[in-house]
């Protein structure tokens, strides 16, 4: 008789288990032995969505600033006007006035930069490039007359200025002016990549109008698809874990942005005052590399040092002293009023990750490596963290530097042998002053004792007198 086949959902688990791994495999094998047409196709679709990358990244900068706006100046006014009203309290007027006003800030700052700092600083390269060499005669005849008296130092220094102005002038000349032209070039000539950057702009802007306007609903439908692929529980972790992104990076980017254009500002006005040649060109420099945490200052002030340099070398020292006094003022005073402990880290994972971001991405990779670095440093904190608990072990860093090592077998925590004399030590002077307690407590309740026997032996006494007298006076 034939015997009828018995389902067990376990062998259906490791029959799909197989087939995802086959598959995995198989789409691996794909994917390394197609790589050009890989990157090719991704390259295709992000061109293709390019217009959207930029929405989404100009609504997630403008949120803030939207929010604030909305929250604290427009939906206040607009319920006060609207108060008579029972359907219409204001609240969609408030939000398109502040979509309008963020849209407005965001072309005036692209007006500015296209239109301002961008010629003045194109123009400001050009005259430093003609005028090099005039700037390091001066700056020759200035070392000749510091260093009349010395002249192995001198000969020292003509040498390296020599050498420093050949340097300078080949690396503008051939890196710095092609570069610039062929912006320039490109354009004032290249209509079609012109009208492709205007095209994703524009549409990038009109998509972040959508975003912003309908920022609730876009918020609701990705919570939604969320609960509906995962678990509760997953999709919680999900939900925590994204905002723990979100507030990382919105209080990183925002902040750092913030506080370099305020060091930005105040560079071009002391500088200003100070009549520092390039003073637009300084400034900038300053607020763009100000954005690299920890090394920022370093890479903004070196380049721009040697710029005032080859103009005038007495104000090169003035610079100096001032970008000196400017970073200590934005470390210790601007930069955590504005930022405040958003990072969450040690200056030496800090800079551990502007060099690991540098040297993998560059610019943006230093720009981002922190924030980046924090998500990923909380996260193994977190999974270590859980570990810990599973196993009922301290969680606290502070705890371990007083474990000397953990039992495999029991799990019984042995402290070092310093921590386990100091709390002997510890138990010892306070068993001896329980002791003490213990001694004069006694003490005391015999002193008492005794007095309480006197008073006693006195009052019977006293009685035994009473008794006698009136016996006699019978």
């Amino acid at each position: 008789m034939r015997r009828r086949f018995n389902w067990d959902r376990k062998y259906l688990y490791w029959g799909m288990t197989a087939f995802c791994v086959i598959a995995a495999s198989l789409l691996l094998y794909f994917a390394v032995g197609n790589l050009p047409t890989i990157r090719n196709g991704v390259s295709r679709l992000l061109g293709i969505l390019a217009p959207f990358i930029w929405g989404l990244v100009i609504s997630y900068l403008l949120t803030p600033l939207m929010r604030t706006t909305e929250e604290k100046l427009l939906i206040p006014l607009m319920e006060k006007l609207c108060r008579n009203r029972k359907k219409d309290n204001g609240r969609k007027v408030a939000r398109g006035i502040a979509v309008l006003l963020c849209e407005i800030v965001l072309l005036l700052v692209l007006v500015a930069l296209v239109s301002l700092i961008l010629p003045q600083m194109l123009t400001s390269i050009q005259m430093l490039v003609a005028n090099s060499n005039t700037y390091a005669n001066n700056l020759s005849e200035w070392l000749e007359k510091l260093l009349a008296n010395y002249p192995t130092l001198e000969e020292y220094a003509s040498n390296w200025l020599g050498n420093l102005n050949a340097n300078i002038g080949t690396w503008l000349e051939n890196t710095i002016l092609p570069r610039l032209g062929n912006i320039v070039t490109s354009v004032s000539t290249g209509v079609y990549g012109v009208a492709k950057g205007v095209y994703n702009l524009i549409i990038g802007i009109i998509v972040s109008i959508y975003l912003l306007g309908d920022r609730e609903n876009f918020l609701a439908a990705v919570k939604r698809l969320s609960y509906t692929l995962f678990s509760l529980e997953t999709a919680e972790r999900l939900r925590s874990g994204l905002n723990f992104v979100n507030r990382t990076f919105m209080g990183f980017l925002n902040g750092k942005l913030l506080d370099s254009l305020i060091i930005g500002i105040i560079c071009y006005i002391v500088c200003a005052i100070l009549q520092m040649p390039y003073a637009l060109l300084v400034s900038v420099i300053i607020g763009v590399t100000n954005i690299i945490p920890f090394f920022g200052p370093l890479i903004g002030a070196v380049p721009s040092a040697l710029i005032i340099l080859m103009v005038n070398p007495v104000k090169c020292l003035v610079f100096i002293v001032f970008i000196i006094i400017l970073q200590q003022i934005d470390g210790n005073i601007i930069g955590p009023r504005i930022l405040g402990n958003s990072t969450g880290i040690t200056g030496f994972w800090v800079m551990f990750s502007i060099i690991l971001g540098g040297g993998l991405f560059g610019f943006w990779g230093m720009l981002l490596g922190v924030p980046v670095f924090v998500v990923v440093y909380n996260a193994v904190t977190n999974l270590i963290v859980k570990k810990l608990k599973r196993n009922d072990l301290p969680t606290e860093l502070d705890a371990y530097k007083e474990i000397d090592y953990i039992e495999p077998a029991t799990f019984q925590i042995v402290k070092k042998a310093s921590v386990r004399k100091a709390e002997i030590a510890r138990e010892k002077a306070m068993k001896a002053g329980k002791a003490e307690k213990t001694g004069e407590t006694d003490r005391t309740g015999k002193t008492e004792k005794n007095g309480e026997t006197e008073k006693t032996g006195r009052a019977e006494e006293v009685k035994a007198d009473e008794v006698s007298d009136r016996n006699a006076g019978l």
